[in-house]
C-alpha cells in the first residue's frame, strides 16, 4: 500500500484524525508503515476487522495478518451535501464499505475517480495518507488508478 500525501493536504486538511488505543495502534503504525492490515483467529481461522481483543467467533485471541491491498466495493453513498467542516468543501465524496480480497470489511473513502462512476463490485487498492509520523489513514481508489485525481 502507497504511502502518500500529507494530512495537511487541502484534500485532507481539517478531517477528525485517528485516535489509536492499546488495541488499534498497531492497525495505524502499520499503516503508515505501508501495511493494510486486518485480525485473524489462530484457533479458528476466521478473519475481522476492526480491531478486536477477541476473535467473534470462538473467543480466542486473534492475530493481526498484513492484506493484499486490494478488494472489491461491497456497498457505498455518495454524500452530496455535508454541512460539518470541513466535509462542507469535500462533497461530493463516496463513503463504502470494501471487502478486502482476505474477507474482512473495512469502511472508507473512495477517491481518485468521478464518485458517479463508483459501483458495487467495483475492484480497488488501498493507499494511504500520512497523518505524523506513527500514524497513517488507509482511502481506497480504482485498481489501476495512476493516484491522480479528486482526494
Amino acid at each position: 500500500m502507497d504511502v502518500t500525501g500529507t494530512w495537511d493536504d487541502p484534500a485532507f486538511a481539517g478531517r477528525p484524525l485517528p485516535a489509536p488505543d492499546g488495541l488499534s495502534a498497531e492497525f495505524w503504525a502499520a499503516a503508515r508503515s505501508g501495511e493494510l492490515r486486518y485480525q485473524q483467529c489462530p484457533a479458528c481461522g476466521h478473519r475481522q476487522f476492526y480491531p478486536r481483543l477477541l476473535c467473534t467467533k470462538c473467543g480466542a485471541t486473534p492475530e493481526w495478518k498484513v492484506a493484499s491491498g486490494r478488494g472489491t466495493v461491497h456497498t457505498f453513498t455518495v454524500v452530496r451535501k455535508n454541512l460539518a467542516p470541513p466535509f462542507d468543501r469535500l462533497t461530493p465524496y463516496v463513503v463504502a464499505v470494501v471487502e478486502l480480497e482476505e474477507g474482512p470489511r473495512m469502511m472508507g473513502n473512495v477517491t481518485h475517480c468521478d464518485p458517479d462512476k463508483v459501483r458495487i463490485g467495483m475492484a480497488v487498492s488501498a493507499y494511504a495518507v500520512a497523518v505524523d509520523e506513527g500514524i497513517a489513514v488507509p482511502f481506497w481508489r480504482p485498481q489501476g488508478s495512476n493516484g491522480t485525481g479528486r482526494g
